[in-house]
């Protein structure tokens, strides 16, 4: 093992116990998360000298099911027919706990998903090669995504895609409870109204994740957030971020909402699918998880109802991260290339939902998604995750809390959150 990768498992190793000591300290009591002919065979996989490729990689990724790892073996398939590199793509139980054993037993994927509220953490102690300078396709990356992965003004990894929340609805329920196009709401009162319509005793009318990274869209239509615009001041504990809580406390009393588990569903997406739900506050990728697990329930997409403050919803982002130490760093930037040109994102919109993360194919993708509108609207009003350093922890003990919010208390919840926010940001 070398010296460096020695000092950055331990680097690792002691940025884990100092987050475990910082919530210890502030109080308080863990996202979730069909074969594809890929696009691109002409060799150009949009990195300037991609050096040599010859070493084996493994890619670990966060998947949101059969569809996203299909297509993803597919492109890195593709990519190994082109280049004779082999490229084994694993599927994370739970990435963020592999990705952190990963590099504290020296032993790091070469490639991976890394989301923004855990960038800065790895950024931070050494364990990401920044490679963004290396893309042909830097300048095509929406600024805004860019920037969620970018330490100490410099951009760090390349953001793969993004996402939205938005209301996704069963149609046959709908119209078995007789509403109509004037129906879908628009409003926190008509939403609490449609989904008391849609409840049945074998089915509840909403249902979303125990966890900021859903819940999180009330806090954005009520006018408030975990932190200001800036990211530089936490505002969890405010009163619009009260009344966002009060409010899904009160559905969840009312037995009008529930969570997937409490109706024997895993995620949003199985909650829908098996009619547990008529309503579920989902992203981009239920897209292809319906198509292939359940082709033939019908759904509709529209834009979340506005709340006290406006529209509101939440914008996901995970870039393709490199280990500084792995042993074939050129040839993972070249794969980063060949997965983030347009014409492969294109394909992984297909396959399973998502938003391509360069802007060159935004009008190709609003052209062959129409009805899938409501995912990009939502992008001119949508709050990212804070990406300081702790940031993911003090997030994941939020969503321990908010799984008890039924019979919590929304103000002491939020006080916690508060806490542990102002302790990683200073």
């Amino acid at each position: 093992m070398s010296t460096a990768r020695t000092g950055r498992r331990v680097a690792v190793v002691a940025l884990m116990a100092a987050g475990a000591l910082t919530l210890a300290a502030c109080g308080g009591g863990s996202g979730f998360e069909d074969d594809t002919e890929p696009a691109g065979g002409n060799g150009d996989t949009g990195a300037e000298g991609g050096g040599d490729t010859g070493e084996a990689l493994t890619v670990l990724i966060g998947s949101s099911g059969d569809a996203e790892t299909q297509a993803v073996q597919a492109a890195a398939a593709a990519w190994t027919a082109e280049t004779g590199t082999d490229v084994e793509v694993v599927a994370a139980t739970d990435l963020a706990q592999e990705l952190s054993q990963g590099f504290a037993a020296g032993d790091p994927p070469d490639l991976f998903y890394l989301g923004s509220d855990t960038f800065a953490s790895y950024a931070a102690n050494g364990s990401l090669l920044p490679y963004v300078d290396q893309l042909e396709n830097a300048d095509d990356f929406y600024p805004v995504l860019l920037q969620s992965f970018t330490y100490e003004d410099t951009p760090y990894c390349a953001p793969k895609d993004f996402s939205t929340l938005a209301l996704v609805i069963n149609t046959d329920a709908w119209e078995e409870a007789g509403l109509t196009d004037d129906d879908v709401p628009t409003t926190w009162e008509e939403l609490a109204s449609v989904a008391e319509t849609l409840t049945t005793d074998d089915r509840v009318g909403l249902s979303f994740g125990p966890e900021w990274q859903r819940v999180g869209t009330f806090m954005a239509q009520a006018g408030g957030g975990l932190t200001n615009a800036e990211g530089t001041e936490a505002t969890a504990n405010s009163s619009e971020n009260v009344e966002a809580l009060e409010f899904v406390q009160q559905m969840l009393v009312d037995g009008t909402a529930a969570y997937p588990g409490d109706v024997s569903a895993g995620w949003g997406g199985e909650a829908l699918g098996i009619g547990a739900a008529a309503m579920v506050i989902e992203g981009n990728w239920i897209i292809g998880a319906m198509t292939n697990n359940y082709p033939d329930v019908g759904y509709r997409v529209v834009e979340l109802p506005s709340g006290p403050g406006g529209p509101g919803t939440l914008q996901f982002t995970n870039c393709w991260g490199v280990a500084a130490d792995g042993a074939n760093t050129g040839g993972a930037i070249d794969l980063v290339g060949f997965l983030t040109s347009g014409e492969q994102q294109m394909e992984f919109a297909t396959a399973f939902g998502v938003m391509p993360s360069v802007q060159s194919v935004s009008g190709e993708w609003a052209e062959q998604f129409p009805d899938q509108a409501a995912f990009l609207a939502g992008a001119d009003y949508a709050q990212g995750a804070p990406s300081a350093d702790g940031a993911s922890d003090v997030i994941s003990d939020f969503n321990s809390q908010i799984q008890g919010l039924k019979d919590g208390d929304p103000q002491a919840i939020l006080d916690s959150v508060q806490a542990n926010l102002e302790a990683i940001l200073g």
